[in-house]
C-alpha cells in the first residue's frame, strides 16, 4: 500500500481538517525519507512559479528519494516556461484541477491536458497560455471545488494506479459509449474485466477517443461493432503494429467484414454453405442469369454489414431490379442467395479453432431474419444456449472448417441447418456476447475462457 503526503509550502489548517498527511515542505525536507516507510506518494501543493523554490525542490527531492510525485519536476520546469495552449482545447475553462473541469462540454480536452501536463491545479490565462497554479492564488468557491477534486483523486484515480502495477498486464477493451447494439452489454464488459483481473490482467474499458496512446497496452479486446473504413480496424492495425494482442484482429476484421471475401473463401475450401452469386453490374443479362440460378425470393446482401443490415429479400423481377439499383449506388458489387427459411439460426462460437458457446437465434416475431430493423417493439427473437457438445455434428463441423478460412481469433458463425445439412452463412468478427445470452450455460466460464486465451498470448508473445 502506498502512502499519501500531501505537502505544502506553510501550515494549512483548513486543508489538514480534511485530509490526513498534510505536512509542510520543512518537514518533508527534514523528517523524511524514513527508515522502513511505506512505499510514498506526494501531492506537491508548494508554489512552484519561481525556480529554485520550495515547490521545485519538494518535487526534485521525492525523485531523489523514489518517492512518486505530482507534479514531476520535467512538468515544473515545462510550465514555469510557459506553455500555448493546445490546438483542439480553445474555449477550455481557465482552471483545471487533477484534470477535472465542471463542464461535461470540456471533460476530455481537461483530461488530455492532465495526462501531458500532470498537476494539481492547471491555470489558463487570458493568452491561452498554461501556468500551474497555487492554493494561495484560489478564491474561496475555487478552494472548495479543489478540496473535493483532491478528495476524489486521492480515493479514487492513485488507487486505481495502485491496482494497476499488481497486475501483469494491461489491455484496452474498445466500446462505443454511444452504440446501441454493442457486440457486449455493461454486464457482460464487467464480467469480461473481472474475468481477465484472475488471469493478471489489468483492463480498462475505453472509448477510441480515449485510447490517445495504444503503445502502453499489452492487449486490445475490440467490443465495438466493427468495419473496415472505421476506427476499429484503424486502431486493430496500429495495435498490432506495436506489438498487442489484439482479438479481433484486423485480418479477421477485414475478412469477416466482406462477404465476397467469405463467399470466395468459402468456395476454395468447400466449406457447405447457400448457393450465391456475385453481381458487378445491373444488366438485363445479369437479371436473367439471377433467374435462372434460383427461384424467388431470394436475398440481397451489400459486402459490408453486420446485425442483418445490408441484407434484403426480393420477391419479384421489381422488387430485384429496384433493390440492386438501390446498392450498386453504395457497392461495386453485390451478392444474391439463395432464400432458405429456417425457424431459428444457429450461431457458433469459436475462438482459436474451439468452439466454446452454442446458441440457437430465433426469428424475430413476423419476419425472415433475426433481426428486424424496421420493429422497435419485437427488434430481435428469441434464443436458446446450450452446451457445445449438442450441437448436431454437421453444424459444428461446418463451422469449424469456416473459421480456418478466416483465422485463429474470436468468430460467431451463423449456420442455417436444414435436413440433417449444414450451410454458413457468415463468420462474424466481434460477435455478440450479452450476459445471461451466449453465457446462459457456461456463466463467468465463458469470460474466462476468452481472457485465458489472451494470458496464453501474452505469455508466448514474452518468450518471444
Amino acid at each position: 500500500m502506498f502512502k499519501t503526503l500531501i505537502v505544502v509550502d506553510n501550515n494549512e489548517q483548513s486543508l489538514a481538517q480534511s485530509f490526513e498527511n498534510v505536512i509542510t515542505f520543512n518537514t518533508y525536507l527534514r523528517d523524511y525519507p524514513k527508515h522502513n516507510e511505506a512505499k510514498t506518494r506526494i501531492i506537491n501543493l508548494c508554489d512552484s512559479s519561481q525556480y529554485l523554490s520550495k515547490g521545485y525542490y519538494c518535487s526534485l527531492l521525492a525523485e531523489a528519494r523514489k518517492h512518486q510525485v505530482l507534479p514531476s519536476v520535467k512538468t515544473i520546469n515545462a510550465l514555469r516556461s510557459g506553455q500555448a495552449l493546445p490546438k483542439g482545447h480553445a474555449g477550455l475553462t481557465n482552471v483545471v484541477y487533477f484534470g477535472k473541469v465542471a463542464s461535461a462540454l470540456q471533460e476530455k480536452p481537461a483530461k488530455e491536458l492532465f495526462k501531458q501536463y500532470p498537476t494539481p491545479i492547471l491555470y489558463i490565462d487570458d493568452r491561452s497560455t498554461l501556468q500551474q497554479g497555487s492554493l494561495s492564488s484560489l478564491t474561496q468557491q475555487q478552494y472548495k471545488r479543489f478540496i473535493a477534486e483532491l478528495t476524489e483523486f486521492t480515493q479514487t484515480q492513485w488507487r486505481i494506479n495502485d491496482m494497476q502495477r499488481r497486475y501483469r498486464w494491461d489491455m484496452a477493451i474498445l466500446v462505443d459509449h454511444n452504440e446501441k447494439v454493442p457486440p457486449s452489454d455493461k454486464e457482460a464488459i464487467s464480467r469480461f474485466i473481472k474475468a481477465a483481473a484472475k488471469q493478471g490482467i489489468y483492463a480498462q474499458v475505453l472509448s477510441a477517443d480515449e485510447i490517445s496512446n495504444i503503445a502502453q497496452f499489452d492487449a486490445l479486446f475490440i467490443r465495438q461493432t466493427t468495419a473496415i473504413d472505421h476506427p476499429t480496424y484503424r486502431l486493430a492495425i496500429k495495435a498490432q503494429n506495436a506489438g498487442l494482442v489484439v482479438i479481433d484482429d484486423a485480418e479477421s476484421i477485414l475478412r469477416c467484414c466482406n462477404k465476397v471475401y467469405l463467399h470466395d473463401a468459402f468456395n476454395y475450401q468447400k466449406v457447405p454453405s447457400l448457393k450465391t452469386v456475385v453481381l458487378a453490374d445491373l444488366t438485363a443479362e445479369s437479371i436473367e442469369h439471377l433467374e435462372q440460378t434460383f427461384t424467388y425470393p431470394l436475398v440481397l446482401k451489400m459486402p459490408e454489414g453486420s446485425f442483418s443490415k445490408g441484407v434484403f429479400k426480393v420477391s419479384d423481377r421489381a422488387e430485384l431490379s429496384l433493390k440492386l439499383a438501390e446498392l450498386f449506388e453504395f457497392s461495386a458489387l453485390v451478392l444474391a442467395q439463395e432464400y432458405m427459411y429456417t425457424d431459428y439460426d444457429w450461431r457458433v462460437g469459436v475462438l482459436n479453432g474451439r468452439a466454446i458457446y452454442a446458441c440457437r437465434y430465433l426469428m424475430a416475431r413476423n419476419h425472415w431474419q433475426i433481426y428486424n430493423h424496421d420493429s422497435k417493439r419485437f427488434f430481435s427473437g428469441g434464443f436458446e444456449t446450450l452446451p457445445t457438445f449438442e450441437l448436431p455434428k454437421a453444424v459444428l463441423d461446418a463451422a469449424l472448417k469456416a473459421c480456418k478460412t478466416v483465422g485463429k481469433g474470436l468468430y460467431g458463425v451463423d449456420v442455417k441447418e436444414h435436413e440433417g445439412l449444414a450451410y454458413v452463412l457468415e463468420v462474424n468478427d466481434n460477435p455478440s456476447i450479452d450476459h445471461k445470452v451466449e453465457d446462459a450455460y457456461l456463466g463467468d466460464e465463458l469470460y474466462m475462457i476468452i481472457m485465458d486465451e489472451f494470458k496464453q498470448r501474452l505469455e508466448a508473445r514474452g518468450r518471444g
